[in-house]
């Protein structure tokens, strides 16, 4: 079976758990050489170990807080001084205060917009010079439905979302001359360990929600996860400053 990231070194953010997680196991999959960023470096060494001996690539977990500039700065020079080339960046940490207006709080929306934006756009800055030097490569950034549609009770968090749709846009037009491909994939509702966390403490139906939902179904983390590797691949040579929406068609 045909490898899609067949030896491309690829670096995937919150790479520890839920959607980030399942963007190593697929990208691994597909044969990249994986450096799996996150600041929960101990909660990655076991199953990366496993995730590499399963399909016989490279992964490394790296401790990486994405806020801090001179860490990102060092660990992307370790990365091209180890490899010679860095091929994709997955920008999926991310962080989320679901805040009705009135409620919202300004330390939570400014700790958004740094995760979420500011820390984004700097690893675009920065990895895209090395990427240059290779005259190609593939960024993917995950957005969110929130940034198209909106959401109650996510108002900040949307905010952050359409920063970086027309983060995105922006990017792929700048970078399109150096080869470089930027992307987004906006998921809709996905199950992962936060999101049952926070329908728990809301007490909210999940069912109520899968009405909403096409497909009848919850998202996957995996289905994200091969929106990616489709996005970072070779397959799609000709796709820049496109938002893939992967919601089960919930969103039109």
């Amino acid at each position: 079976m045909e490898k899609l990231l067949q030896n491309k070194v690829c670096i995937i953010t919150g790479a520890a758990q839920g959607i980030g997680k399942a963007i190593v196991e697929r990208f691994a999959e597909d044969g990249a050489i994986v450096y799996a960023f996150d600041r929960q470096l101990g909660a990655m060494d076991e199953w990366t170990k496993l995730i590499s001996e399963k399909f016989e690539t490279k992964i490394v977990p790296m401790y990486c807080d994405i806020t801090d500039g001179l860490i990102v700065k060092d660990a992307l020079r370790s990365i091209y001084k180890q490899e010679g080339h860095i091929d994709v960046l997955v920008n999926n940490a991310g962080v989320v205060f679901n805040r009705r207006i009135g409620m919202i709080m300004r330390e939570e929306t400014e700790l958004m917009f740094r995760v979420n934006v500011i820390a984004m756009l700097e690893l675009i800055q920065l990895v895209s010079r090395f990427m240059a030097r290779i005259k190609g490569g593939a960024i993917v950034n995950i957005a969110s439905v929130t940034g198209v549609l909106g959401s109650p009770g996510q108002v900040a968090y949307s905010a952050t979302k359409g920063a970086v749709i027309t983060l995105t846009k922006s990017a792929a037009k700048e970078l399109a001359m150096q080869g470089i491909r930027v992307n987004a994939v906006a998921p809709g509702v996905v199950k992962t360990e936060r999101f049952l966390e926070l329908y728990e403490t809301a007490g909210e139906k999940i069912d109520e929600r899968i009405k909403k939902i096409a497909l009848g179904r919850l998202g996957e983390p995996r289905d994200v996860a091969n929106a990616c590797a489709f996005l970072a691949s070779d397959r799609a040579a000709y796709i820049s400053g496109q938002v893939l929406s992967v919601d089960g068609c919930a969103s039109i």
